[in-house]
């Protein structure tokens, strides 16, 4: 699968599963929908950081990819300090909505200014290679179990680009 495309997907999903969360009306379907919202956006951002941005880093995205890298960081951030919060807590409700906002802000950044440029980068068979490397890179870290439970010790500063 085109690495864009499965971005592009996964940012629609995590997008939906987070609109979930906020049209949920009792907290244990709030607790699995954030369970289910942090592994997402936790394997999504490990992919994005481990393969995806170096492979498309060059002259003319390294900006662009810098700045993707502190956002990562804001939303590890936040999705930590959610972690340590029950749904029914007072302050959890407005975290998570900040959580939502930054996310799809990033999301538009990416799919507005860095994937038009990956497109002009890389052809359509290295896409495909770098979207398997990521799929399975995302299904090891679902299987290895609670992706999210690593975010709250990648919080003091952002992934490097390597």
């Amino acid at each position: 699968m085109d690495a864009i495309d499965l971005l592009t997907r996964q940012h629609r999903e995590l997008e939906s599963r987070m609109k979930a969360w906020t049209e949920a009306d009792d907290t244990e379907a709030q607790r699995r929908l954030f369970a289910e919202v942090a592994d997402h956006l936790t394997v999504h951002v490990a992919s994005e950081e481990q393969v995806f941005y170096p492979a498309v880093k060059a002259q003319r995205t390294e900006d662009i990819l810098l700045e993707s890298l502190e956002e990562h960081l804001s939303l590890k951030r936040l999705l930590a300090d959610l972690m340590a919060l029950q749904p029914d807590d007072q302050t959890f409700e407005p975290k998570f909505k900040v959580l939502k906002e930054q996310t799809e802000h990033h999301h538009k950044e990416e799919e507005e200014n860095l994937f038009p440029k990956v497109k002009q980068l890389l052809d359509a068979p290295r896409r495909a290679t770098l979207g398997e490397e990521m799929l399975a890179l995302q299904m090891r870290l679902r299987r290895e179990g609670r992706p999210r439970e690593a975010v709250p010790e990648q919080t003091d500063k952002a992934a490097p680009l390597a």
